[in-house]
């Protein structure tokens, strides 16, 4: 007798399995997904997001230190480079021009900022060209080198530091 409960019980459970199955499918069909929200339009200025460097950080740093290893030799140069001016790699034709300097960059939609003037996560803009031609616009960040680094087979360039005046 008590197998037959045990057969009931495992009959009656596998029939409200199945009328559970049923009734999902005889649901009708969800209401076409909404809309997805449009994206608001956001416009990149010509060249890329503004740099705007806020005036304490102007005041406060003049130069940054670049570390740069020969990847032939293997020899690795440090050179202060004060912002706004060039530094000739010795030995090529290679130059790397400091465009501005960030101590705490940021990045929040069309603007490139520092919000502090604390080098929490310090960033130089920098160009870098090889006989007059520009083989490279961008940030190099000292606390984050393999972040848009400056890749050639000659030559490393990274960010050490900022120099303070």
């Amino acid at each position: 007798m008590f197998k037959k409960a045990i057969l009931v019980l495992v009959a009656l459970a596998l029939i409200a399995g199945f009328a559970s199955c049923k009734k999902k499918e005889e649901q009708p069909a969800q209401q076409a997904a909404p809309a997805p929200q449009q994206m608001p339009n956001i416009v990149m200025p010509q060249g890329g997001p503004q740099v705007v460097v806020p005036p304490d950080v102007k005041s406060s740093w003049k130069a940054v230190t670049l570390v740069i290893v020969d990847k032939a030799t293997g020899k690795t140069t440090e050179a202060t480079v004060n912002i706004g001016s060039d530094y000739t790699i010795p030995g090529s034709k290679m130059n790397v021009h400091v465009v501005s300097f960030l101590p705490d960059f940021r990045m929040s939609g069309t603007q490139i900022t520092s919000v502090s003037n604390e080098p929490n996560n310090p960033g130089a803009q920098v160009k870098i060209s090889d006989n007059g031609k520009e083989i490279f616009h961008g940030w190099l960040y000292s606390k984050y080198p393999a972040i848009h680094p400056f890749v050639n087979d000659k030559y490393g360039v990274t960010l050490k530091e900022g120099i303070k005046k």
